[in-house]
C-alpha cells in the first residue's frame, strides 16, 4: 500500500507582521505568505514590538499552520533616546535595524527545534543573520531584500547634513559590508526591482539575485464620487526617506502650490504623522490623517497623488497604491526608480521644487490628463503588479 507523501513545509521568518495590509513591508511579506501557501504549510516567526497587539489575531484564518512570536525589549522613542541609541551604534559601527533585531539567536533556535523545512525565506536584510540557525533546517534559504540597505543609507546621506549624512555614510558603509557577507551564503536573494538586482550582484559577488516585484492583492479600484480638491502624500512617516519628502514637499513645493490653488489641501495619510509635525504644524490647509483602514478609498478622494522623494530603495509601494485606486501621480525620478513608468504616459516626472509644483499644477488643471494617467496606472498595475502577476517570478 502506497504511503501518503509528508506536506512540503516552508518556514518565513519576519521582523514585521504581516498583517494588517499597513505598508510596503507587511504588503511584500504577505504577498510571499499567500504564494508559499498555495503548495506548502507555512511556518512563521515573527517579532512583536512592545505594546503591539497580537499579530496572530490579524492573519487570515488557515494560512500559516504555526506562529512563533519574538517579543522585542522596549525602549524609549524620543528624539534623544534615539540619538543616543545611533550614538551607540555609530561607536559599534552596527546599522539602526540590523542591531535592533539582533541578539535573539536562542529564541530562534527554541522556535525551530525539531523542524524541517523545503524552503525558509527571511524577509528584510535586517534579519540576514539568522540564516545561522535557518540554513540548518531548511533544504533552500531565501533573503527577500525590500531595500538595499547599503543604497538607502548612502542616499540619504546625499540628502542630509552634519550629524545625520554622517551616520548614513557610516551606516552604509556597514550596511555594505554585511551585504558582502551575508547575501552569498542565501540559495537566493530576491530584490524588488532589476536595479536593485544589479546593485546587489555588484556588492555581493556570487549571490544569486533574482527580481521579485512590489505588489498589490488584486481588487477593484474604490468607486467614489467626484474627488475633493486635495494632493496626496502616503506612507510611514517615521521612515527616514518619507519624512525627508515631507520636508522637501513643505518647503520646496507646497507653498507655490498654495498660492496657486486657493481652496487646495495638502493631505498626509500613513502612521506615525508625529515624526513629521515639524513640517505639517501651523498651517490649516494640511490635513494630516495618520493611519486610517483603507488607504484606498482615502487615496481616490484625491485629485492628485504626490511622490516627492529623494531618497530610497525598492520601488514605492505608494505609488502602486495610487495607481490602484486610479489616482494620477507625480514623482521625482528616484521616487519612480524601478518601475517601467513613461513620463506623460503613466504619470509625470519632475525633479526640483519649481519642476514639481509646475507637474502638480498641471494635472490640477486638467481633469482629462488626470484621468488618463490614473487610468494608464491603472491598466499597467493589473498587467504587472498584481500579486498573481509578481509570483509568475517564483519558482520555490
Amino acid at each position: 500500500m502506497e504511503t501518503e507523501a509528508p506536506p512540503s513545509r516552508a518556514l518565513v521568518l519576519a521582523p514585521e507582521a504581516p498583517y494588517p495590509l499597513t505598508g510596503g513591508g507587511a504588503l511584500r511579506t504577505a504577498s510571499l505568505l499567500h504564494y508559499l501557501a498555495r503548495t506548502h504549510e507555512v511556518d512563521l516567526i515573527v517579532f512583536r514590538q512592545p505594546g503591539a497587539a497580537d499579530p496572530i489575531e490579524a492573519l487570515p484564518a488557515g494560512l500559516v499552520r504555526r506562529v512563533s512570536v519574538i517579543d522585542l525589549p522596549a525602549h524609549r522613542r524620543g528624539p534623544a533616546a534615539r540619538a543616543a541609541r545611533n550614538a551607540a551604534r555609530l561607536l559599534r559601527r552596527v546599522p539602526p535595524l540590523v542591531d535592533r533585531f539582533s541578539g535573539f539567536a536562542g529564541a530562534m533556535e527554541r522556535a525551530l527545534a525539531g523542524a524541517r523545512y523545503q524552503v525558509g525565506v527571511i524577509e528584510h536584510f535586517w534579519c540576514a543573520p539568522y540564516w545561522e540557525q535557518v540554513s540548518p533546517v531548511c533544504a533552500r534559504t531565501v533573503l527577500d531584500l525590500h531595500n538595499i540597505e547599503s543604497v538607502l543609507h548612502q542616499r540619504c546621506a546625499a540628502v542630509e547634513d552634519g550629524a545625520a549624512a554622517l551616520a548614513h555614510r557610516v551606516f552604509g558603509r556597514a550596511a555594505m559590508a554585511l551585504e558582502r557577507a551575508w547575501l552569498p551564503r542565501f540559495s537566493e536573494v530576491l530584490a524588488a526591482s532589476e536595479e536593485d538586482a544589479r546593485m546587489a550582484r555588484a556588492i555581493a559577488h556570487g549571490a544569486c539575485v533574482k527580481v521579485y516585484p512590489n505588489a498589490l492583492p488584486a481588487a477593484p479600484p474604490p468607486l467614489l464620487g467626484a474627488p475633493d480638491n486635495v494632493v496626496v502624500f502616503s506612507g510611514n512617516m517615521e521612515y527616514h526617506p518619507n519624512r525627508t519628502a515631507v520636508r522637501f514637499f513643505r518647503r520646496e513645493v507646497w507653498p507655490s502650490l498654495r498660492e496657486r490653488w486657493p481652496g487646495l489641501v495638502w493631505r498626509l495619510v500613513g502612521k506615525n504623522p508625529a515624526a513629521v509635525a515639524e513640517f505639517t504644524s501651523g498651517d490649516p490647509r494640511i490635513d494630516v490623517l495618520g493611519q486610517v483602514d483603507d488607504a484606498l478609498a482615502e487615496l481616490a478622494r484625491a485629485k492628485v497623488a504626490v511622490v516627492p522623494v529623494l531618497a530610497g530603495s525598492g520601488t514605492r509601494l505608494k505609488i502602486l497604491e495610487a495607481w490602484a485606486a486610479r489616482l494620477p501621480v507625480v514623482s521625482t525620478t528616484v521616487g519612480a526608480e524601478g518601475l517601467p513608468v513613461r513620463d506623460g504616459e503613466n504619470l509625470l516626472l519632475a525633479d526640483g521644487g519649481p519642476a514639481f509644483a509646475a507637474a502638480v499644477s498641471r494635472l490640477l488643471a486638467c481633469s482629462t490628463l488626470r484621468e488618463t494617467l490614473g487610468a494608464a496606472g491603472r491598466l499597467l498595475l493589473e498587467k504587472e503588479f498584481t500579486w498573481e502577476a509578481a509570483w509568475k517570478k517564483l519558482d520555490f
